[in-house]
């Protein structure tokens, strides 16, 4: 499987990795900032870079061509459904949360600040609407009394990301499609950024 990885940051690193230990092919790595540890960590395994025109869109033409999938892994540009045509697949991403709860850019933050009792994350496919793609797969974790956004993230939610993205790989490898099941738009919540700056 060729898959053609949009990130940044420490996930887009931890992703990066999974997907090498995944035996699929790497064909290409797609980041808004040529300064990013996940383009640097590229490079270093000789994998190509293109840096985003536009950073808060990925177009056809950066997509590596005979891609089959394409991955987002902390990326905050919309995946153009120009783009998305050009994989065999389309295209998967992880979001925090049990989708269609909690949309948006502060999944974990607004777990915390409703006071959810579980949270999750979900594999979707991208779609045109931010977040409300159908969900490959999910799962969910406790939350602890008294943790903050970044120890849920850090102990449970980017570790259950990462499983649940080799998870639906290596269903597409085997199966060569993805399971997708609609969100029911009735439970639908939206998550805006809480605090200005922090991405």
């Amino acid at each position: 499987m060729r898959i053609t990885l949009v990130g940044s940051r420490h996930f887009g690193v931890t992703t990066l990795s999974m997907l090498r230990e995944h035996h699929v092919t790497l064909v290409r790595v797609v980041v808004h900032d040529g300064e990013d540890r996940l383009a640097a960590a590229a490079r270093a395994a000789g994998i190509e870079v293109v840096v985003q025109a536009d950073p808060k869109l990925v177009t056809a033409a950066e997509i590596a061509p005979g891609t089959d999938l394409i991955v987002t892994a902390h990326s905050h540009a919309r995946v153009s459904k120009e783009a998305l045509a050009v994989a065999k697949l389309g295209g998967i991403g992880y979001h925090p949360s049990l989708l269609p709860r909690h949309r948006g850019i502060a999944a974990v933050e607004w777990t915390i600040k409703e006071g959810d009792p579980i949270a999750g994350g979900s594999i979707y496919h991208l779609a045109d609407r931010m977040d409300a793609g159908a969900i490959a797969a999910q799962d969910w974790v406790f939350v602890k009394k008294g943790e903050t956004a970044r120890d849920l993230w850090e102990r449970a939610l980017a570790p259950l990301g990462l499983r649940l993205l080799a998870q639906v790989i290596d269903y597409g490898k085997v199966n060569g499609s993805l399971p997708a099941k609609p969100q029911d738009e009735q439970f639908a919540t939206k998550a805006p950024n809480l605090s200005p700056g922090r991405h």
